[in-house]
């Protein structure tokens, strides 16, 4: 099975641009690639940072944007997005009884579980995350629905130092309620994480973890910056997961990137291969 990420896409409102970039230009042409190349994916995760400062004009625009995609997909919430004006403008997505934007997606593969990890002033200056023990609580009760079945999470903040210190000043903090649920879990897979606009993968506490480029901005490799996150334009990059029993396949694709050579004419490709 394939399935997608698309992360940190900071939108503005429509006309706008952020850190000299258009972010609907950025995503269009990742949903031109989607719909290309990945229209038998399963499902589309778009995680988290929807709208650079929580505007409505902003999840407007967005809304527009992925009217296009032709691939079902699901939003997350991150530190620069404002639950009331996302569900204002995207009134079908799922909130737990505690008004978290948290919720489950069952595949054939496995349960995927997307939760919040935002505070309740994000976006205002606070940029850290926060999981407390209702979403712990929620988390829990999911996992048990699952039990036995394979699982797969999706974080907008990671609960770890990434060593980058800009960053690791925003992750998420206590983590006290997520350790302890995962510390009695099964079958957690991976997790998907955002946040970061950078390639990291990696393990934490046994579990394998990755994240991607945002489509918008990124952040350099710089192991010094404490404050501000600085900014760069390396290219933009979205997931394409594959997942078996097996397996868990994760490639980052440079959409944008245009520097493959030509293939000869002889070249064999899946559909007009012959032995």
């Amino acid at each position: 099975m394939k399935i997608l990420q698309v992360t940190d896409v900071h939108f503005v409102p429509a006309g706008e641009t952020l850190h000299g970039l258009d972010p609907r230009a950025r995503l269009d042409a990742c949903i031109a690639d989607i719909n290309a190349h990945h229209q038998d994916a399963a499902m589309c995760f778009i995680t988290g940072d929807l709208a650079h400062a929580g505007q409505v004009g902003a999840y407007e625009n967005l809304k527009d944007c992925l009217s296009r995609l032709k691939v079902p997909y699901v939003v997350m919430v991150g530190n620069h997005d404002s639950r009331k004006d996302l569900l204002s403008v995207f009134p079908d997505t799922a909130v737990d009884e505690n008004g978290f934007v948290q919720t489950v997606v069952d595949l054939e593969v496995g349960r995927c579980i997307l939760l919040d990890t935002v505070l309740p002033n994000a976006g205002k200056g606070e940029n850290w995350g926060e999981f407390c023990e209702r979403r712990a609580a929620w988390l829990e009760a999911r996992l048990e629905e699952a039990r036995g079945r394979p699982i797969f999470l999706f974080l907008h903040h990671p609960p770890f130092d990434i060593s980058l210190p800009s960053l690791d000043n925003i992750r998420l903090r206590d983590t006290g309620p997520l350790t302890r649920v995962l510390s009695k879990a099964s079958g957690i897979r991976h997790m998907f994480l955002a946040h970061v606009h950078r390639p990291v993968s990696g393990s934490w506490r046994g579990i394998p973890f990755s994240i991607f480029r945002g489509t918008n901005h990124q952040v350099p490799f710089d192991l010094d910056t404490i404050s501000p996150v600085p900014k760069s334009h390396e290219p933009p990059a979205y997931g394409v997961i594959f997942l078996t029993p097996e397996s868990v396949v994760i490639h980052a694709h440079d959409y944008l990137d245009r520097s493959a050579l030509p293939l000869p004419d002889t070249a064999r490709k899946i559909g007009n291969a012959k032995s």
